[in-house]
């Protein structure tokens, strides 16, 4: 069983900064991508950044500047900073990783619950 629990959401003024954390737990042996996902009412999920285990960062164009990945390997977990945020960031983030459970899985992609940011104008 692996588990992916977001924090770190919550209410700020566009212009704002926030810092999600996603920690990972349970049964892994080794983790790829991490990454950071998200849903804003009425519109599909979305890539927001990615990073490999490497260190490699991938980023949508729309936060491109203002949000940073980072991970921890040690911790199994994953940052992002979120900074200058408007109110068109608002939507539930999921954290992402892919992962391994055992030296002879496969790899599969595992889901937090989410955590909602809320951008007031």
């Amino acid at each position: 069983q692996v588990h992916l629990v977001e924090s770190g959401g919550g209410l700020v003024q566009a212009g704002g900064s926030l810092r999600l954390s996603c920690a990972a737990s349970g049964r892994i042996f080794s983790i790829n991508a991490m990454g950071w996902y998200r849903q804003a009412p009425g519109k599909q999920r979305e890539l927001v950044a990615r990073i490999t285990s490497g260190g490699n960062t991938n980023y949508a164009d729309s936060v491109k500047g203002r949000f940073t990945i980072s991970r921890d390997n040690a911790k199994n977990t994953v940052y992002l900073q979120m900074n200058s945020l408007k109110p068109e960031d608002t939507a539930v983030y999921y954290c992402n990783a892919d992962l391994r459970t055992g030296v002879s899985s496969l790899t599969y992609s595992h889901w937090g619950k989410g955590t909602q940011v809320t951008v007031s104008s």
